[in-house]
């Protein structure tokens, strides 16, 4: 079980200070989409070049132009990119076959897929690397949660890896082991916490023991 880190509402140099804080306790590191938006792939890039030891996810939330836009990321760093489970197969077919030339890995995000035991099965036979749990900023404002979906998830995929995204604090960390992703994301549990590396420490050592 890996821990990611999610980087959403900081400039390059923020995030770079932010991950040598809790270097030493996480797997991945995640560009976020709000990054990409404000600063581009440049923030992939600068990231991978701080921090080689790291995998660096871009979360270019892809919708169309599958092949494409890996083909970009990669070229700036990304060990990992993401693409949305609402998108067509073909989409996430070209995105699979790009990145398996580039030796890079795609998440499928599942936000906002609606029919999801269905969908993750899809998914699952397009040969992605990992198919995200993912409950979005919006509607964890009203007070709905991932884990749920998970089990729902873990039941359905077969190949890929599972990960779990949305909300994921210190104190429901433990209900989200239980459910065994190969991928816990975490962001303001994290980057909103006082003391970020002993709370990094601390979920690290949860996850590893699984």
């Amino acid at each position: 079980m890996k821990l990611q880190l999610a980087l959403d509402l900081v400039n390059i140099p923020e995030g770079i200070a932010l991950v040598k804080e809790v270097e030493q306790y996480i797997d991945i590191v995640e560009i976020g989409t709000p990054i990409v938006i404000n600063e581009g792939l440049h923030a992939v890039k600068a990231m991978k070049e701080a921090f080689p030891h790291l995998q660096v996810l871009a979360d270019l939330k892809i919708m169309d132009a599958g092949g494409y836009e890996i083909m970009k990321a990669a070229e700036a760093g990304a060990d990992l990119i993401t693409v949305l489970g609402a998108t067509n197969d073909s989409t996430i077919k070209g995105a699979v076959a790009e990145a398996k030339k580039q030796n890079k890995q795609v998440l499928v995000d599942m936000i906002n897929v609606p029919n999801l035991e269905q969908r993750a099965r899809e998914v699952d036979s397009l040969g992605v690397d990992y198919i995200c749990v993912h409950t979005g900023y919006d509607l964890q404002a009203e007070g709905q949660s991932p884990f749920e979906d998970l089990q729902t998830i873990k039941a359905a995929v077969k190949n890929a890896k599972t990960a779990v995204a949305g909300g994921i604090k210190l104190e429901t960390l433990p209900e989200v082991i239980k459910a065994q992703p190969d991928l816990v994301i975490v962001g303001g549990g994290i980057t909103g916490q006082a003391d970020k590396a002993a709370v990094a420490a601390e979920m690290q050592r949860l996850v590893k023991q699984g």
